[in-house]
């Protein structure tokens, strides 16, 4: 089948370790609506709350460079979202590393409208987080040829096994009103930790989602109801494992995987479910304390970047204390308020002091007055944990989130507190495209693809770029050309989350298409041609932004080197750049290729359509062993 996608729009695979498969990264237009939980809110709080791949002080430099619109205006910080609100941002998009297993078609039947596909570990089935390209329904439009493809349910991104697919709409209809009545039969196999008990064991104990950075579900009696039917296949006794028939009744996010906690046998290498360091010495058999608690706490770096972000600020806070050390530059003295003003290599005229970003007021008789200490907001304060819980959460269930936080922070190399390199740089400008103002608001469509346009060829017949003296960065600007790789720049491996220029707002399903051109104008475009979108009067206006603090290059190349931490056990290559040249990401080293799934496979589905299996995993093989370290 002939690919449906342009050859610019595939994926750039690049260079990789043996068992991993890593593609460039590459900009991005992303559109989406504004959710209902976040109306009302401010768009620096709704961000950093959503997301945490990037520190916060990265989020507030992104959105000041007017990277985001909220109904084709430049938003800011401050920008209030109402709903019905259309946000869109160009983002530069780092795709973790997925293995390098094939996605299989092992059966197509034309006349039915239907394929049933063998789905490998890692990749997730739609877009979400930081995938895209790497995800199952983009790889079989794009390499398999598929026009459209209509999945009626979905597995997790670190679970493999078997899919049926609807080729169309009335196929998928009908296919998710059987999933829906629970008339379809589904069995499992996984490899759990333990000796598992001989006979049928049943659990069902109703699930809840708590946390959706971190994707946690724990047991709760708020929660949905659920039920599976495990048996034993086989005990291995040289790895103290159990191989498990598992045949879930009910759908719910990570069933299979909370149930065998719940029950005491943990999926053996789920990195979420089975970790002592997360869930104590009983990995959560018989799950956790439902008690609410108003318990919470501040993030706080790691001891070894510790002494540095108390010297030099921490980019995880935004409300730093005007009279202490944090608020200063690297060379600042920090007596009687004096310290060093900084300034960009290539434009002086932009480089500023690092204090607090509140002006000081003055008053009659000419004295200055205390700064208005500026409010935390919720992920400085911890209080962003049990935000999109539908309960409230108790001391057990937040120590378990944070946990879990900082367990990807130190797989991702402490990335967020070392997100420091963007003060040397000019706000993010994206070159030679534009993004498409969107349309009128009683033609609008919910959601919806936003494109990049070429506007270089028009400027380069009138020989010169015009400028927009109204709204200077009304539009966000883009690169077309085929994106290529830094070094070490293919991504990073991520649990949920997205990583980009502010991170893909939304939940990855409303997505944007790319137009590229060849030749484009390597220099950013200062305007364009296209009207201003009328005023929405509760969306803040921003021209060109003000300058933001900055450090010299040689403070920045000694601050990187000091904050450079041990080298993580888990990783194969280490990045030669430790930034993307892009968007300023701290690039994460590469993870094992058995990191990136768990021993739970899909292996039989039966549905109307007819019964479909696949092979056994190489992982449910007697004796079978693998790298625990």
């Amino acid at each position: 089948m002939t690919p449906q996608h342009p050859d610019d729009w595939k994926a750039k695979e690049v260079p990789a370790p043996p068992g991993l498969k890593k593609i460039a990264p590459y900009w991005y237009p992303y559109t989406t609506m504004t959710k209902m939980r976040w109306i009302g809110r401010e768009l620096l709080e709704v961000v950093s709350t959503e997301f945490r791949d990037r520190s916060m002080e990265y989020y507030r430099y992104a959105l000041e460079s007017g990277v985001t619109t909220v109904n084709g205006q430049v938003a800011s910080p401050t920008t209030k979202l109402r709903d019905g609100d259309r946000i869109e941002n160009v983002v530069h998009r780092h795709e973790p590393p997925v293995t390098n297993t094939p996605v299989k078609v092992l059966y197509h039947d034309v006349e039915r409208e239907f394929i049933v596909v063998d789905k490998p570990g890692s990749i997730p089935v739609h877009a979400s987080g930081r995938y895209f390209k790497n995800t199952l329904i983009e790889i079989l439009v794009t390499d398999f040829g598929f026009k459209k493809v209509y999945p009626a349910n979905r597995l997790d991104r670190l679970t493999s096994g078997l899919m049926i697919i609807p080729l169309s709409p009335q196929r998928a209809r009908l296919l998710t009103e059987e999933f829906t009545a629970g008339t379809v039969k589904k069995e499992y196999v996984a490899r759990v930790r333990g000796k598992f008990p001989e006979g049928e064991l049943i659990c069902e104990q109703p699930l809840l989602t708590v946390d959706r950075q971190m994707g946690l579900n724990i047991v709760h009696p708020e929660g949905k109801p659920a039920k599976t039917v495990f048996n034993l296949i086989r005990y291995d006794d040289n790895t103290d494992t159990s191989v498990v028939k598992c045949e879930p009744h009910t759908g719910r996010s990570h069933q299979l995987r909370v149930h065998l906690q719940y029950l005491g046998y943990p999926i053996a290498n789920d990195p979420v479910y089975s970790d002592k360091k997360i869930w104590g010495e009983n990995r959560g058999k018989g799950g956790v304390d439902t008690t609410p608690s108003d318990e919470r706490s501040a993030p706080t770096a790691p001891p070894h970047l510790q002494a540095l972000t108390e010297e030099h600020g921490s980019p995880e806070s935004l409300a730093k204390d005007n009279n202490s050390p944090s608020s200063l530059p690297l060379g600042g003295n920090g007596v009687n308020g004096n310290h060093k003003t900084t300034a960009h290599p290539e434009n002086p005229s932009i480089g500023q002091s690092l204090t607090n970003d509140t002006p000081s007021l003055t008053s009659n008789n000419g004295e200055a007055e205390p700064k208005t200490k500026p409010k935390l907001l919720p992920r400085e304060t911890g209080e962003d944990i049990g935000m999109g819980s539908p309960v409230p959460l108790s001391a057990e269930a937040v120590g378990v989130i944070t946990r879990l936080r900082n367990m990807k922070d130190e797989d991702e190399d402490w990335s967020r507190w070392r997100d420091v390199v963007f003060r040397v740089k000019g706000a993010l400008n994206p070159h030679s495209l534009i993004v498409t103002p969107p349309p009128l608001q009683n033609r609008r469509k919910r959601g919806g693809k936003a494109t990049f346009v070429n506007n270089s060829s028009k400027n380069a017949n009138a020989g010169s770029h015009p400028k927009n003296t109204e709204n200077p960065d009304a539009s966000a600007l883009g690169e077309s050309t085929p994106p290529t790789a830094p070094r070490g720049c293919g991504g990073e491996d991520s649990a949920t989350p997205s990583s980009s220029v502010i991170g893909g707002i939304g939940d990855g399903s409303e997505t944007g298409t790319l137009t590229s051109t060849p030749n484009p104008i390597a220099t950013p475009l200062a305007g364009t041609d296209v009207p201003p979108p009328a005023t929405n009067s509760n969306t803040a206006i921003t021209t060109k932004p003000d300058p933001l603090p900055q450090y010299t290059e040689q403070e920045i190349i000694s601050k990187i080197n000091s904050m450079e931490p041990t080298a993580d056990i888990n990783s194969l290559v280490q990045s030669d750049d430790l930034y993307c040249p892009e968007c300023y990401l701290p690039l994460h080293p590469d993870p094992k290729p058995e990191k990136l799934y768990i021993f739970l496979h899909a292996r039989k589905y039966t549905t109307s359509l007819g019964a479909f299996e696949t092979d056994m995993p190489e992982w449910a093989a007697e004796g079978w062993t693998w790298d625990q370290s």
